[in-house]
Parts: C-alpha cells; sequence; structure tokens
C-alpha cells in the first residue's frame, strides 16, 4: 500500500520543516510543501493530495482564499483541509467551520502526536 501524500501549505519556512519531518519521519506520509497559496494550489492540482495541511495567515493569498478556490474546483474539492494556525479562533466566523475543513490544529502544535491528528482528522486512524 502506498503512502498518504500530505501537501502543507505555510509561508513560514521553520513551521514546514518541523510539519514535513512530523508526518514523514513519524507518520511514514509522503509530505509536499508549498511557501504560497499560489504555489499551494498549483501543486494541489497537479499532485491531488491525499489531505491539505493549511496556514490562514500567508501573505497575497490568505488560507480563506487557499481554501474557497479548493472547494470551486471540482479536481480538489474533496480533498480534506487541516488547518494548522495560530489563529484558530477565526476559523468559526457566525459559528460555522468552513466546509472542506476536517479539523483545526493550533499553533504551537505538537510534532510528536501530529501525524495521529491528521489521521484522525482524515478518517485513517
Amino acid at each position: 500500500m502506498f503512502p498518504k501524500r500530505v501537501l502543507i501549505i505555510d509561508d513560514d519556512t521553520a513551521i514546514r520543516i518541523v510539519v514535513k519531518i512530523s508526518l514523514s519521519k513519524l507518520g511514514g506520509y509522503d509530505v509536499l510543501d508549498a511557501s504560497s497559496g499560489l504555489e499551494g494550489l498549483a501543486i494541489a492540482l497537479q499532485e491531488h493530495p491525499d489531505a491539505i495541511i493549511l496556514d490562514l495567515a500567508m501573505p497575497k493569498m490568505n488560507g480563506f482564499e487557499v481554501l474557497q478556490q479548493l472547494q470551486q474546483n471540482p479536481l480538489t474539492q474533496t480533498i480534506p483541509v487541516v488547518l494548522l494556525t495560530a489563529n484558530a479562533d477565526q476559523v468559526q466566523r457566525g459559528g460555522v467551520v468552513p466546509i472542506g475543513i476536517v479539523d483545526t490544529i493550533a499553533k504551537p502544535f505538537d510534532a510528536l502526536t501530529l501525524p495521529h491528528q491528521v489521521a484522525a482528522a482524515c478518517g485513517w486512524a
């Protein structure tokens, strides 16, 4: 069986490195990464990952804009999205979680439990 492929979209290089090491070494996932929303959308279209870990606070195209683009495209709208954000309180606007988000993980996060959190959120556990 092939490992699950996860795409990390975050403009913070250090966060991408920690998440990538955590998911690949501890979770056994195949991990792709993007440093911007535009780059992440391009990779999602080309690689069609099994899940996306998405930051909200990014320049030029924030996480909500990325999520909207993912949901509008039939090729990416079924990909589960886990938000990894320091702004967890922004997720529930009016008490409603945006479509496509399966979980929200607050920064700072525990790199040792991250693979289990992603698996549980995506229904892989």
